[in-house]
C-alpha cells in the first residue's frame, strides 16, 4: 500500500471512530446525582444559590472535576469559570459550551446544571478517547444565571459578552444588602483577569426545555430559533399604615390591597394586549407584614416576555396605566421601575441547523421552537455563533422541586452535543 492510501485508509479508520464516539450514560447521571447532593432538598429538588455556600460547594467539585481530566482552568473577574482542552492549533477561535450551577430558591436539579454536566461528560469522552480536535475545546459555567439572589439575570455571561460593566456587576445586592463583588471574594472566586471575550468559533448551550411542548409531541431533541424578549420590573406601592381594629374601612391606603388589584391586572395582560406574551408576579414583599397592621409598603415584582419586542413595550405602557388608576383610586403612591430588558434572541440558522443535522444522523426526533426561558445563550449570541439544544421536561415542569428529565433524554442531548462539539472544533 503507498503512502496515499496509507493516509487515506487512516482518515477513513479515524473519522469511523469519531462517528461511533458516544458519551457515557451512567457516567453522566452519576456526576448530575453527585452535583445534585449540594443544596439538595428533601424533596429532591435544588436550593444552591448564586454566590452562597452551596454555590462555592458545587464550584469547587466542579473544578476539582475539570483538573482531573487535565484542563487549562481560568476564572475571571465575576467569578466564571473556564475549563479549556487545548486543540492542534490553539491559535484558531475555540469552541465553547456550558450553562449554570446556580439554581432557583426550591427549584430543580436539572436547570443549568445538567447543561454544564453534560459538557463535562463531552470532554471527558473527547479525553478518554484521545480525540485531538484541530480547535481547542472549552466549558464554561456562567456566574448568576438566575437572576434570583442578585438582578438582573445572566450577569456574568453578562459582563463577558461587554453588556453590562464590571463594576456595576459589582455593585449589585440581594435582598440583605450584601455585595455581587463581596460575596464573589467571600467565596473565593473573585478571579483576577477580566473576561477574554472571543473570538469564538460557535457556542453550544445544552438545557432541559422548560416547558411542555417537546413532551407533548413526543420529540427527544428541542431546536429553539432563538429566546423571548424579556422585561424585568420592580413595583413599589406605599400606603398609609395603621391599627387594623380601630381605623374604619372607610379612607383606609392600603397598600396590599392597590398591590393585589394591581397584580390581576398583570394577569388579564396577555389576553388584553391580544399577542403572544406571558405576564408574571413572581416576588412580593409586604411591610410590616403584621396580622393587625394595615399594610403601608408592597413591593412586588414583574416578568413580561414576548417573541414581539413592540408588544413588550405596549404591555408595558398599558400597565404602567393600570398601575396609577389604582394607586389613584386607593390613596397610595405607585413607582414602577425598570430592573432589566432584553430584546428577543435570534440564533444563527447555520449552527441551529447544524443541531438538526447531527440530532437526525443519530437518529433522534427533533422539534424548531422558541425559548421561552431566558439563558446565558443570549449574551454569548453577541459575540459568538450560538445554538441551544432542548431535551424534554417531564411534565413540562421546571424551576420547582418536582423538576425532572429522563436519564435516556439527559444521553440522548449528550450525544448530540458531543457530535456538534466535535464538528465544529474539527472544522
Amino acid at each position: 500500500m503507498n503512502l496515499f492510501l496509507l493516509i487515506l485508509a487512516k482518515g477513513k479508520e479515524l473519522s469511523m471512530k469519531i462517528g461511533n464516539l458516544r458519551v457515557n450514560g451512567q457516567r453522566l447521571k452519576l456526576t448530575l446525582e453527585e452535583m445534585g447532593r449540594i443544596g439538595g432538598t428533601p424533596a429532591g429538588g435544588m436550593h444552591r444559590l448564586a454566590l452562597t455556600d452551596e454555590d462555592r460547594k458545587a464550584r469547587d467539585l466542579f473544578l476539582k472535576w475539570l483538573r482531573e481530566i487535565n484542563l487549562e482552568v481560568l476564572v475571571d473577574e465575576v467569578g466564571n469559570i473556564f475549563g479549556k482542552r487545548p486543540g492542534k492549533n490553539p491559535d484558531l477561535p475555540p469552541v465553547l459550551t456550558g450553562s449554570h450551577l446556580d439554581t432557583q430558591p426550591q427549584g430543580g436539579r436539572f436547570d443549568g446544571v445538567l447543561g454544564v454536566m453534560g459538557a463535562l461528560e463531552v470532554l471527558r469522552t473527547l479525553q478518554e478517547g484521545r480525540v485531538e480536535t484541530e480547535r481547542s475545546v472549552m466549558i464554561v459555567n456562567w456566574t448568576n444565571e438566575e437572576g434570583t439572589r442578585f438582578t438582573p439575570a445572566m450577569l456574568g455571561s453578562g459582563v463577558w459578552a461587554g453588556v453590562f460593566d464590571r463594576d456595576w456587576a459589582y455593585s449589585r445586592s440581594d435582598i440583605l444588602g450584601k455585595r455581587f463583588g463581596d460575596e464573589l471574594e467571600r467565596i473565593g472566586y473573585r478571579g483576577k483577569k477580566g473576561p477574554k471575550r472571543g473570538p469564538i468559533q460557535a457556542y453550544y448551550e445544552f438545557h432541559i426545555e422548560q416547558g411542555p411542548v417537546l413532551e407533548k409531541m413526543g420529540k427527544t431533541i428541542g431546536l429553539p430559533k432563538g429566546i423571548l424578549g424579556i422585561g424585568w420590573y420592580d413595583v413599589l406601592v406605599e400606603g398609609e399604615g395603621n391599627q387594623a381594629g380601630p381605623t374604619p374601612m372607610e379612607g383606609r391606603k392600603d397598600a396590599l390591597c392597590a398591590a393585589a388589584e394591581m397584580i390581576l391586572k398583570v394577569n388579564e395582560l396577555p389576553a388584553r394586549m391580544g399577542g403572544e406574551m406571558v405576564a408574571t408576579v413572581g416576588e412580593i414583599h409586604n411591610l410590616p407584614n403584621s396580622r393587625n397592621i394595615i399594610p403601608d409598603r408592597v413591593r412586588f415584582t414583574l416578568d413580561v416576555r414576548s417573541w414581539d419586542h413592540k408588544l413588550v413595550s405596549q404591555a408595558t405602557k398599558e400597565v404602567r396605566k393600570d398601575f396609577l388608576r389604582i394607586s389613584e383610586k386607593r390613596g397610595c403612591r405607585v413607582k414602577m421601575e425598570e430592573i432589566w430588558r432584553i430584546r428577543p434572541t435570534v440564533f444563527g440558522a447555520a449552527l441551529v441547523k447544524k443541531v438538526e443535522e447531527v440530532a437526525s444522523h443519530l437518529g433522534y426526533s427533533q422539534h424548531r421552537m422558541i425559548s421561552g426561558a431566558g439563558h446565558d445563550a443570549a449574551y454569548v449570541s453577541q459575540v459568538s455563533p450560538t445554538a441551544m439544544i432542548f431535551v424534554p421536561s417531564v411534565g413540562g415542569r421546571s424551576h420547582v422541586e418536582v423538576e425532572n428529565t429522563r436519564w435516556e433524554d439527559c444521553e440522548a442531548g449528550a450525544n448530540v452535543l458531543l457530535h456538534c462539539v466535535l464538528q465544529s472544533a474539527t472544522g
